[in-house]
């Protein structure tokens, strides 16, 4: 059975995105090289996968639409919202969805305990070190939270993290005709895509970057 993944054509870059994994996502140069770089990640987003107790097998990738990007694409986050992102998701689909954003945080966590404090610095002496990288994963799902109705007030603490997750894994688990009420514009179906890829792009930077 092939696997359905779309593509986001930026003028830069271009992402494969599984359909039916969300957060399976990668990126290269051209079309070619991102379908490359998704099939290269599969056993990486197995471990997320298994987690949730799914079984992951996916067949060959077989390409079902194509995107116009933008410049968030050219910089390095999936942007776009394909069409079937504004169909209904339905019980089951909404409930294992769930699952895999619990399993990424689960991994997240996992991968952040055991790395140090300061990862090694890329190719031009960038990046965040884990402490920092933690933050701006938590923050950057405060932010994504409002997209589907969720809204928490800055935190510190644990209990604050635990609480937002919660009221996001309460919206991706539950069917919807696409659009939650009182959200900002963005489908369920790709608010869990844009959370979970997140987390996983940061727990494979953080494991290839560990010193």
């Amino acid at each position: 059975m092939n696997h359905r993944v779309y593509l986001e054509i930026g003028a830069k870059k271009v992402f494969a995105c599984s359909v039916d994994w969300p957060g399976w996502c990668r990126s290269a140069k051209t079309e070619e090289a991102a379908l490359d770089a998704l099939a290269e990640y599969a056993p990486r987003y197995r471990v997320i996968a298994e987690r949730a107790g799914l079984d992951f097998a996916p067949g060959d990738p077989a390409v079902v639409e194509r995107v116009k990007g933008d410049s968030t694409t050219d910089f390095g986050a999936i942007s776009a919202v394909p069409d079937f992102d504004r169909e209904p998701v339905d019980a089951p689909e909404a409930a294992r969805t769930a699952a895999l954003a619990r399993a990424a945080w689960a991994v997240f966590a996992e991968v952040a305990a055991a790395s140090p404090e300061e990862l090694r610095k890329g190719p031009r002496g960038g990046g965040r070190d884990r402490d920092k990288m933690v933050a701006h994963v938590v923050e950057a799902e405060r932010a994504y939270a409002r997209k589907v109705g969720v809204r928490h007030k800055p935190f510190t603490d644990e209990a604050g993290l635990t609480a937002l997750r919660a009221d996001i894994t309460r919206v991706l688990s539950q069917p919807s005709d696409a659009f939650p009420p009182g959200g900002e514009g963005w489908p369920v179906r790709y608010a869990a895509r844009r959370v979970i890829w997140h987390v996983a792009d940061h727990i494979w930077e953080m494991e290839d970057r560990r010193m």
